[in-house]
């Protein structure tokens, strides 16, 4: 009987590394922040800014990538991943986005330490993060700038949707086309923020 559970055994080990032989690579994508902006910013901007807290749908706060394939259907792509989670991702590109289109070192990440310090605090809503495979991304986020020293009462919300089509079939492409997004919605947040008043104004 030992000998017929050996067997089976083996034969179960087999088949699933067979399995894991068949199964095809994880491929692993960053959004990246512009490189080269064409800043309008009068001059260098010494408020320390936080951007953050970040809330996003469930649907799309996941590794893999989401398709839109129907008007209520989504497609989970398992081979084809985010390398961090997306809030970290997006919250990363708009601070590095924001950091030079207002020429200053002066934006963090909330809730990094130096946030506690922070003259103004971006809060972040992504209602759509959607990609259309091949076609389009489309993205909904709203913003909301607050003067920290003003007891967090808003200062300025804003809505941005965006859409930018995709240059080919490739998820590098897809990745790609979100960034752009992100540059678009940061430069509407960057122009809202040159109005906003000058450190610890009362």
């Amino acid at each position: 009987m030992s000998g017929q559970f050996r067997q089976l055994s083996l034969c179960v080990s087999i088949l699933w590394l067979a399995g894991c032989g068949n199964s095809p690579p994880v491929h692993f994508y960053t959004l990246s922040a512009e490189a080269a902006f064409d800043s309008n910013a009068p001059a260098k901007d010494n408020r320390l800014i936080a951007i953050g807290p970040i809330t996003m749908p469930e649907v799309i706060e996941r590794p893999q990538f989401v398709l839109r394939t129907g008007p209520n259907q989504v497609t989970l792509v398992e081979d084809h991943q985010w390398a961090e989670p997306l809030q970290s991702d997006i919250l990363r590109v708009l601070a590095e986005n924001l950091s030079r289109l207002l020429r200053t070192p002066q934006v963090v990440v909330y809730p990094q330490k130096a946030s506690d310090h922070a003259d103004y605090r971006v809060a972040i809503d992504v209602q759509q993060f959607e990609s259309i495979h091949g076609q389009k991304v489309s993205l909904s986020l709203r913003w909301t700038i607050r003067q920290v020293s003003r007891n967090e009462t808003p200062s300025k919300t804003g809505l941005s949707r965006i859409e930018e089509p995709v240059h080919n079939s490739s998820y590098e492409a897809l990745a790609a086309a979100h960034s752009r997004a992100l540059a678009r919605v940061s430069i509407e947040i960057a122009e809202a923020l040159q109005l906003m008043p000058p450190k610890h104004s009362e």
